[in-house]
């Protein structure tokens, strides 16, 4: 009969021990996962904060994108607006110079005309010097001014020289004569003076043509 009693007060022990267990184990389960949800949460959180982030920086870079197409776009229309400003300058200039050509061409006719009528030649002269006159006249108005060379010593930059002359009265390498005249455009030479440089005469005895002596630089 003890015996009896002692086995089923170790049943119930062994029962009560392992109610104890699940208990525990329970509530260790209940514990994990509140801590897997609430990291799920935290990582949801997170990836929510990343998805913000990540949309403002699309935002970000579609706004300077935009910014970047108009400033091309204004950048293109600007080159555009200079080139065609520059074009019309260039048309008005080249017009203007043209037309400034036209009264020297109508006083090239009146001296044909003159040609034509005959008589003693002095309206032919006349004429020409007048359209002469215009041409110096509408060159000046654009900058260009005659070189001076006879008299000046020989410069390569501003003379090209064509032939050479003995000469006792002039230094050597003088400019003598010119052959055609050179200009200036502002303050560069337009055109060279072809001309005929001054040199020693030949000793006695030497025979050298003018053709055949080199010019000497300076």
């Amino acid at each position: 009969m003890s015996e009896k009693i002692n086995k089923n007060d170790d049943k119930g022990a062994v029962e009560d021990a392992t109610r104890g267990s699940r208990g525990a184990t329970d509530a260790v389960d209940e514990l994990s996962l509140e801590e897997v949800r609430h990291k799920l949460r935290e990582t949801m959180a997170a990836l929510e904060e990343k998805q913000r982030a990540l949309e403002q920086k699309q935002n970000e870079a579609a706004e300077y994108k935009d910014k970047y197409l108009r400033a091309l776009a204004e950048s293109e229309n600007t080159r555009k607006r200079v080139r065609q400003q520059a074009e019309e300058n260039a048309r008005i200039q080249r017009e203007a110079l043209l037309r400034d050509l036209l009264s020297i061409i109508d006083n090239l006719e009146r001296a044909v005309e003159a040609a034509r009528d005959g008589g003693n030649g002095k309206p032919i002269v006349e004429g020409v010097e007048m359209v002469l006159r215009s041409m110096r006249d509408f060159l000046r108005a654009h900058g260009v001014t005659q070189l001076s060379a006879i008299g000046q010593p020989f410069d390569p930059l501003l003379h090209e020289a064509v032939d050479s002359v003995e000469s006792t009265r002039h230094e050597p390498n003088t400019v003598v004569d010119e052959f055609v005249r050179g200009y200036y455009i502002g303050d560069r030479v337009l055109r060279p003076a072809q001309v005929a440089v001054s040199r020693l005469p030949a000793p006695a005895g030497e025979q050298g043509g003018a053709g055949g002596d080199q010019v000497e630089n300076r």
